[in-house]
C-alpha cells in the first residue's frame, strides 16, 4: 500500500482511506468525461460497485481492467460461457454470477446505443444538457443518492437493455464522470471544476 498524500482536511471526506483513494478524488472524481471508451468502463464498474463501496471497486479496477480486455465492448459482447467461468474463477474482481453476465449484457447494449446514436457521449450528457451541473453540498448527508436526471437516464438504459443501472448507480456514475460536481463546496476541488 502506498503513502497517503499530504494531508488536507478540506479534501472530501470519503477519499481519506487510502492513497490511490485520494489520488481518484484529486485528479479523476467530477473531472467530465466524454470519452466514450472511458464513459463505457465507468459504467461497467459502477454496476459492479452495486452494494459495495467505490474503494473496493477502485482497488480491483486494474483486474477489472485485464479481465475484461481493456473495457473493449466489441470484445467483451462476444464473451462466451466459457469466458464466463474464466471471470469467475478470477479472484482479482467481484465474482458475482449476476454482475459478470451483466457487464457482458451491458457490452452488447453499448454497442446497440453505439448503432442508433452517433456519440454515445453526448447522448448520456444530455441528461444535464451538456455542461455539468454545479451543486453547492456542504456535508455528504446532504449529497442525493439519486435525482430525476439519474432516474430518466436509468429508465431509458434499462430500455436499451442494460442491466446494474438503476437510479442510485446512474448518479454515481454521473458524479464520477463530472456530470455534476457534488465535491463539498470545502473541498478545493470544487472550485477547481466550477471554473469553466
Amino acid at each position: 500500500m502506498t503513502e497517503i498524500p499530504p494531508s488536507n482536511d478540506s479534501r472530501c471526506p470519503w477519499c481519506l482511506g487510502f492513497a490511490e483513494y485520494v489520488r481518484y478524488h484529486d485528479e479523476e472524481w467530477g473531472v467530465p468525461q466524454r470519452d466514450d471508451r472511458r464513459l463505457f468502463e465507468k459504467l461497467i464498474l459502477e454496476g459492479a460497485q452495486a452494494g459495495l463501496s467505490w474503494a473496493t471497486i477502485l482497488k480491483k479496477r486494474e483486474a477489472y481492467r485485464r479481465a475484461f480486455d481493456g473495457f473493449d465492448p466489441e470484445r467483451m459482447a462476444r464473451f462466451t460461457d466459457r469466458d464466463m467461468q474464466r471471470l469467475l474463477s478470477n479472484p482479482g474482481i467481484v465474482r458475482n454470477r449476476l454482475k459478470i453476465r451483466s457487464a457482458i449484457g451491458n457490452a452488447r447494449a453499448w454497442l446497440s446505443l453505439c448503432e442508433q446514436e452517433a456519440s454515445p457521449s453526448r447522448w448520456l450528457w444530455r441528461y444535464v444538457d451538456g455542461m455539468p451541473r454545479i451543486n453547492h453540498f456542504r456535508r455528504c448527508q446532504d449529497v442525493p443518492a439519486s435525482t430525476a436526471e439519474s432516474e430518466a437516464m436509468s429508465r431509458d438504459l434499462r430500455r436499451l437493455g442494460f442491466r446494474f443501472a438503476g437510479p442510485t448507480i446512474c448518479y454515481a456514475f454521473m458524479q464520477s464522470i463530472g456530470m455534476v460536481n457534488d465535491h463539498l463546496v470545502s473541498c478545493p476541488r470544487h472550485a477547481e471544476l466550477s471554473t469553466p
